[in-house]
């Protein structure tokens, strides 16, 4: 054959065989993506045996496909179903965390309370007598008020204390002998000059003033804590559950399953092409993270307080020692009481009822007792310290970390062999910034900076209100921990006038008895009726407000 023919024959076959393998490039099998879309459990109806042009598709690139345009929106629903359920599956391991320490601490601290009452009920009846039977109930009622103060109950940690001291002297002015009012027994205005006396003379000596020190900013400190904790967690829950852009929607799309449909199921996206997807559907988020830290911080402040000397045993267990120091100062200042009670407060009539003898065999009866803190309970307390704390720590950066934690799994580990939302090939472009305006630049996700989400936006103050209030409460001051988070413009919660905050909730009041006051009237720092400082909170809530209007 000569040169003539055989040329003319190549070029015979050169355009039918490459017209066969273009056909065969364009019947690529889907074989791979019907096992993959029927494994996701979606019916195999309309599904291509092999691939289709894909000018149709409005996320993917519109090369050869796999994927019709109702695959597609399928797919488009199912990625954010899973990255949604991923979101929350990150928040509920958080919560679980929170939740974990609020209920060690709380157990800790509500057997220290038991504990210290445990103490009272079975040292009281030999330290101090007959007195411990007359007034068993008033250390019950005390020791039951604490409790409900520290579960948020709102009642008045200071009445409480006042109440106890007030009570024990009314009782003990009706017990004493030669005291008794001639006519019609003793009578309130009686009484109430009697407590004024017993302020003035400090008839219980240091006891009221120094059991408030010690416990007052413990039950605070430790309420702020244990509430703390449940409000972080609470934002954790409401923000997880925030639904996604429309914008993530499609970016997510392409990430996960647009390879699939291009026949490229095996790749898993480029690590940076994943993140800058994860930073701008979570972008607003990421702006949580900065009063995250600042909550985070003083939780751990609070937790090392915990830890200080003296522990929260000795606070907790003071609380027998003091009374037994009360009631043994209230003893040793009777008669001189008497004769102030006598002078100020009316002509009493005289009834020998109890003799000299018996007095002094009841002041012989009191002893006061002394509390050490064990090695025991040290450790005890030392770890739950030191577990708290490491806990707090793992999830500073929670927020932050969440679009790295959530490529963990998805992302492929070559830059190289791996999907960048439009083939296989190396993501080229640089990883963006965190938080909503650094997302002006995403390549991946289009972000409207100027349009923050307002539920994210509204827990960012909850989250500020929490910190002060935890800060509040390690100061010494006493805050009401209710639930703001719905409604944190503040109705219906309490308002702040001036220099002080006037809550919506009512006080659980005793009535109107005289209260025993400390020496000297100098009320302890940290009292729950005092008026509380709270301009902060009044700036946090009008910025709220100013947000959720825009």
């Amino acid at each position: 054959m000569d040169v003539t023919a055989t040329v003319l024959l190549l070029s015979l076959a050169v355009p039918v065989l490459l017209s066969a393998d273009s056909v065969g490039s364009k019947a690529r099998s889907c074989a791979d993506v019907r096992q993959f879309y029927s494994g996701k459990g979606f019916t195999l109806n309309g599904v291509p045996q092999s691939e289709i042009s894909g000018e149709h598709l409005r996320v993917c690139p519109q090369g050869y496909t796999c994927c019709t345009s109702a695959m597609e929106e399928t797919l488009v629903a199912l990625s954010r179903r899973e990255l949604e359920g991923l979101v929350r599956e990150a928040g509920r391991s958080i919560q679980a965390t929170l939740n974990a320490q609020y209920r060690s601490f709380d157990t800790y601290f509500l057997e220290l309370l038991d504990g210290s009452e445990r103490w009272l009920e079975s040292e009281f009846p030999e330290a101090v007598g007959g007195l411990y039977e007359r007034n068993a109930g008033l250390f019950r009622d005390l020791y039951r008020d604490l409790r409900q103060f520290y579960r948020g109950i709102p009642l008045s940690l200071d009445e409480a204390l006042d109440d106890l001291w007030t009570r024990l002297l009314e009782r003990r002015i009706k017990a004493t002998p030669n005291i008794t009012m001639a006519t019609d027994g003793l009578t309130d205005d009686f009484l109430e000059c009697g407590v004024k006396q017993a302020e003035a003379l400090q008839l219980y000596g240091e006891a009221p003033r120094q059991m408030k020190t010690a416990l007052v900013p413990t039950l605070i400190t430790a309420r702020a804590f244990t509430q703390a904790l449940t409000s972080a967690g609470e934002v954790v829950r409401k923000v997880s559950q925030v639904p996604l852009s429309a914008e993530c929607n499609r970016a997510i799309m392409k990430l996960v399953y647009c390879g699939q449909c291009r026949g490229l199921g095996g790749l898993k996206p480029c690590p940076n092409y994943c993140t800058n997807v994860m930073k701008g559907c979570l972008a607003n988020q990421a702006d949580l993270q900065a009063e995250w830290e600042s909550l985070i911080d003083a939780l751990l402040e609070v937790a090392a307080s915990f830890g200080a000397s003296p522990g929260l045993d000795s606070a907790l267990f003071s609380i027998p020692v003091r009374i037994s120091e009360g009631l043994l100062s209230l003893q040793d200042g009777m008669d001189t009481f008497r004769s102030k009670v006598w002078q100020a407060c009316g002509t009493p009539t005289v009834e020998p009822t109890e003799s000299a003898g018996s007095e002094d065999r009841r002041k012989r009866s009191i002893t006061v007792l002394h509390y050490k803190s064990s090695s025991t309970a040290a450790v005890r307390l030392e770890v739950q310290v030191s577990d708290v704390s490491s806990k707090l720590k793992e999830m500073l950066q929670f927020w932050l970390q969440l679009p790295a934690a959530l490529c963990k799994s998805k992302a492929a580990s070559s830059t190289d062999r791996c999907w960048n939302g439009n083939t296989k090939a190396r993501y080229l472009l640089e990883v963006i910034g965190d938080g909503l305006a650094s997302q002006i630049n995403n390549p991946e996700v289009d972000v409207d900076i100027t349009k923050p989400d307002m539920s994210v936006r509204q827990q960012i103050m909850q989250l500020k209100i929490t910190t002060s209030r935890l800060l509040t409460a390690l100061s010494g001051q006493d805050v009401d921990f209710q639930d703001n988070s719905d409604d944190i413009s503040g109705s219906g919660s309490g308002l702040c006038l001036g220099q002080a905050c006037v809550h919506s909730r009512v006080l659980v009041s005793r009535g109107n008895r005289p209260r025993y006051y400390t020496p000297g009237n100098k009320r302890v720092k940290g009292t729950a009726n005092q008026g509380l400082p709270c301009n902060n909170l009044v700036l946090l809530l009008l910025a709220s407000v100013v947000l959720l209007r825009r």
